[in-house]
């Protein structure tokens, strides 16, 4: 099953039918599908579906707008844009171009809790001890874009983010990006939740109507922990610092929050190929 949803991460644009997915399981198709449904508790066409239409969601809030809903369509599985439309709309209450100028994310999490939850089952990491190193990592000044409050809202913050870098020409090869966790994920009063969105910058920072300041992520010593794959959720990879490796470790932590820099994104790679690298800052 691993296997399987290794195999669809990497093809999204082939052909994903039940024939093709039972041989990469080495299944019969009609053991495959029940297995499959038995382990995720969704069918295997509609995780593809979802798998998809995940991706298309994407490119539809962060890509590059001169990629065409016609073109994102297509690569969803779709043969014509009304079809892309209509079932883009059933899910997420709103048609592809609608999603594109103003998301609600709200829907948009719904949707895909059935997909996450599938993925999850299968894709829990455990980390040891060997996973972590210590760096000295040097100071980076940064521009930032605060989020404050609702977690399902983040990704309107992310679509902001997003698009005031593209215009600041701070593209992610060139410029590195953080994000600074102010809060636990699920802190018991939602308007509690906390990050800051970042990139790293040395020039003076235009706000272009956004509301960005000036920091830095600070250097120092730091447990550093690398996540391949599935990096949507960091918080298995955060915990694992705090409340195992740390303790065990004889460090003691300094005083700036837990942070991650991301490597490469999705969908720009397939989500299996996405890299993140968790800080815990140290004495």
């Amino acid at each position: 099953m691993q296997r399987v949803l290794d195999h669809i991460d990497r093809h999204l644009d082939d052909d994903l039918d039940l024939d093709a997915l039972s041989r990469v399981a080495a299944y019969s198709k009609y053991h495959f599908h029940r297995q499959f449904m038995a382990t995720f508790g969704l069918s295997v066409h509609r995780y593809v579906q979802l798998a998809r239409m995940k991706r298309a969601s994407y490119r539809l809030a962060f890509g590059d707008e001169a990629q065409s809903v016609t073109d994102i369509a297509m690569d969803a599985g779709y043969d014509a844009p009304d079809a892309f439309a209509r079932a883009f709309r059933q899910r997420f209450g709103q048609s592809p171009s609608s999603f594109r100028k103003s998301p609600d994310w709200e829907p948009w999490l719904a949707a895909f809790g059935p997909l996450d939850n599938a993925r999850s089952k299968l894709m829990q990491k455990t980390f040891t001890p060997n996973d972590v190193t210590i760096r000295e990592v040097l100071t980076t000044p940064v521009a930032i874009m605060e989020h404050r409050g609702d977690p399902a809202m983040l990704g309107a913050t992310i679509q902001r983010f997003v698009a005031w870098r593209k215009a600041a020409g701070l593209h992610p090869k060139t410029n590195p990006t953080f994000t600074v966790w102010r809060s636990e994920r699920r802190p018991a009063s939602l308007a509690d939740y906390s990050a800051d969105l970042c990139v790293g910058t040395d020039q003076p920072i235009e706000a272009n109507g956004e509301q960005i300041k000036a920091g830095e992520i600070p250097g120092g010593r730091c447990a550093v922990l690398r996540v391949v794959g599935n990096t949507d959720n960091l918080e298995p990879a955060a915990l694992y610092l705090y409340r195992d490796w740390l303790p065990a470790s004889g460090e003691e932590a300094r005083d700036f929050p837990i942070y991650c820099q991301r490597l490469s994104f999705f969908p720009e790679v397939p989500a299996h190929e996405t890299v993140a690298d968790v800080f815990l800052p140290l004495k």
